[in-house]
């Protein structure tokens, strides 16, 4: 069985998915939708679909069986509920909505009409950040106590990455990428134990010629099982990105530059000579790492073939692994709780950011009325 797939929304992000969906042995990518005819047809001739500048006809002609949102965020609700409605499944982009109302409006849309949702976390699926979760499950690191991410180098706020739309944001295009960091925290850590526990605090350390509200975020809250989660995320620095898991056995550095992952399961204090074994337990995890990941890379490039691509590619990964789902009834693996969480995550920072003049502000997180 194949799933009979569309996109809807032509811009820079919707190409991944049109790629993806072109290659997936469990997917036939059909037809494209998009208010500008120039953009759907374009797209349409490189992937020899059927372009659309309507999503209803597109919904009434095609019997779709999974549809992928890549549009502005304002339009994420109305076009997936549009399309649950029909019974047709979707994935849609991050961030899910713009505000926590619209995605539990998706979220409910899905629960009434038995029709599964779900939202791109893409990083989830990449080597490093799969081996880490695959570790943690298996209790390599006993209990889990707390996670810290630390985030630099994302996009300036004043940058059209995605769009000149993104300027509409409180945080321009730094908040359109903050859910990236912010559903790993949720995936790796935990959810919040409630809403009145999360804290954020942000900075506007930038100038810009536009009024945006934030370039730079931290978030923290502690989890219902006692974990500690805390994320510090900016813009304009030199990209590090690297994930710290803390359990009672052991702590794992997952780097998401490069893919590599660190395990430290010594007391690295109990003794000079552990203290020196320190680096070279880095150096040799590191390595390992890189190995592994230059092993994938040969393999893709010697046969080129779906299940090598998708191995070092997490959106191609995350496609595969939601089509099996929704092929077999089995549950999302990026439920919309998740992309729920992240949204109201973000909606924190957006309250920091906007709840005073100041440059610098810390906020506790409130549902949008």
């Amino acid at each position: 069985m194949t799933l009979t797939t569309a996109v809807v929304g032509a811009g820079t992000v919707s190409e991944t998915h049109l790629s993806g969906l072109s290659a997936c042995p469990r997917t036939e990518l059909v037809a494209i939708a998009d208010l500008d005819s120039e953009a759907a047809r374009a797209a349409a001739r490189r992937h020899s679909i059927t372009p659309y500048t309507d999503l209803d006809h597109m919904l009434d002609t095609e019997d779709l069986d999974w549809l992928h949102v890549c549009t502005p965020v304002r339009t994420h609700r109305d076009i997936a509920v549009t399309a649950i409605e029909r019974g047709i499944p979707v994935l849609i982009e991050k961030p899910v909505t713009e505000t926590v109302r619209a995605v539990e409006d998706i979220a409910d849309a899905a629960k009434a009409h038995d029709v599964p949702a779900s939202v791109v976390h893409n990083h989830l699926f990449g080597p490093a950040v799969r081996a880490a979760r695959d570790r943690i499950q298996a209790g390599a690191l006993g209990s889990v106590r707390g996670v810290d991410l630390l985030y630099t180098g994302s996009t300036r706020p004043d940058v059209p990455n995605r769009g000149e739309w993104s300027f509409e944001l409180v945080g321009g295009e730094f908040e359109e990428g903050l859910p990236h960091p912010l559903y790993i925290l949720l995936n790796v850590g935990g959810y919040p134990r409630n809403e009145e526990d999360v804290q954020a605090t942000t900075t506007l350390g930038g100038e810009y010629e536009m009024d945006f509200g934030y370039d730079g975020a931290t978030i923290q809250y502690p989890t219902a099982d006692g974990r500690l989660c805390s994320a510090t995320m900016l813009s304009g620095t030199v990209p590090h990105r690297s994930l710290y898991v803390h359990g009672e056995e052991g702590s794992l550095v997952v780097d998401l530059v490069s893919q590599s992952l660190v395990p430290l399961e010594r007391d690295y204090k109990a003794s000079s000579r552990a203290r020196a074994m320190k680096n070279a337990d880095e150096v040799l995890a590191r390595g390992r790492s890189t190995l592994g990941n230059l092993r994938s890379v040969a393999r893709r490039a010697r046969d080129g073939g779906w299940e090598s691509e998708k191995e070092l590619n997490g959106h191609y990964y995350q496609y595969d692994e939601t089509a099996r789902a929704i092929e077999e009834g089995e549950p999302m693996p990026v439920p919309l709780s998740e992309g729920q969480w992240t949204v109201r995550l973000q909606q924190s920072i957006r309250d920091a950011a906007t709840a005073s003049p100041e440059s610098t502000t810390e906020h506790t997180l409130v549902d949008d009325e």
